[in-house]
């Protein structure tokens, strides 16, 4: 081939390629909404972003507690909290000789509203019925609600000042697994609380396709009006259903026997809780999203937020 022929089709190539890899980093970039250069327009909650965020824990593999991989999602969540600005603190303690986490981001001063997810996942997929023994991937019960308060993390610093705590507990899952309770970390964090909360809303299990989320009859009714009704103000009544259904002991109950407010946003009509079938196949970005800007817009509106 003649070498300056060679040479000019080498530069093309050189170029062509160029020219796709800035598109693809383009096209990446752009999934995630920004507000235009120059304004204070504040973030919108991306349910194609929450989903990267449930996708790469479940990309993880099983998160119990104790686990390599469980403290592989907590370092990533501290990592991708501090990349968003927020300030984070640990609560390390042991139960029964295995070593627990909780991560809580802190922004704003004052008696905060706690938002709170679990992101460990169950050791044993009890509810399989082909193989109860072994750790399920949690998209749903687990990934999900952390996924949700990531992406808040990225919008939620747009928003006015407000004392605002995203808790990640550890310890969720055990529950009923060799004398474990439920909600080791949550009852931790609750424990150690120095003045109440304006309010604690727990997100559990919002990832379903098929997204029917119910008043939740032990949560505290006042808050739950509030946020089905942002909710509604949105388009979403379908999706957050205002009548009682489940009796839940999730994450926000140590938090209620304390006497502080608190809510548990839980779709329990779930045929995967608890089994190998768990994943993230399983969960929808629109069903994240909805309950994404159904917080973003309770807490910038609601005079039950601080």
């Amino acid at each position: 081939m003649n070498m300056k022929r060679h040479i000019a089709l080498l530069a093309a190539s050189i170029i062509v390629a160029a020219t796709a890899a800035l598109a693809l980093f383009e096209r990446r970039d752009a999934d995630l909404p920004v507000a235009p250069t120059g304004t204070t327009a504040p973030l919108l909650f991306d349910g194609a972003s929450a989903m990267r965020f449930a996708q790469a824990q479940c990309d993880i593999g099983p998160r119990p507690t104790g686990t390599a991989q469980g403290k592989q999602t907590g370092d990533t969540i501290i990592a991708t909290l501090k990349s968003f600005g927020w300030s984070v603190e640990e609560q390390k303690f042991d139960y029964r000789a295995v070593p627990i986490r909780n991560i809580i981001a802190k922004r704003g001063q004052g008696a905060p509203v706690i938002l709170g997810a679990h992101y460990d996942t169950r050791p044993r997929a009890d509810q399989d019925p082909r193989s109860p023994a072994s750790p399920i991937i949690g998209a749903n019960d687990g990934a999900s609600g952390v996924a949700v308060l990531l992406e808040l993390a990225r919008v939620l610093p747009a928003l006015p000042a407000k004392s605002i705590w995203l808790a990640f507990f550890d310890a969720e899952d055990w529950g009923g697994i060799d004398g474990w309770p439920f909600s080791v970390g949550a009852d931790y964090l609750a424990a150690s609380l120095t003045q109440a909360p304006q309010a604690v809303v727990v997100l559990d299990m919002i990832g379903d396709r098929d997204l029917q989320i119910y008043y939740e009859q032990n949560s505290n009714m006042a808050i739950q009006q509030a946020i089905f009704g942002e909710a509604a103000r949105l388009g979403y009544s379908a999706n957050f259903i205002a009548q009682p259904r489940f009796s839940m002991t999730d994450d926000h109950t140590p938090f209620l026997q304390r006497g502080y407010a608190a809510v548990d946003l839980i779709d329990f009509d779930y045929p995967y809780w608890h089994t190998l079938a768990d994943t993230c196949d399983k969960i929808s970005a629109m069903s994240m999203e909805k309950v994404g800007r159904t917080m973003t817009s309770w807490l910038a509106r609601s005079k039950a937020a601080p």
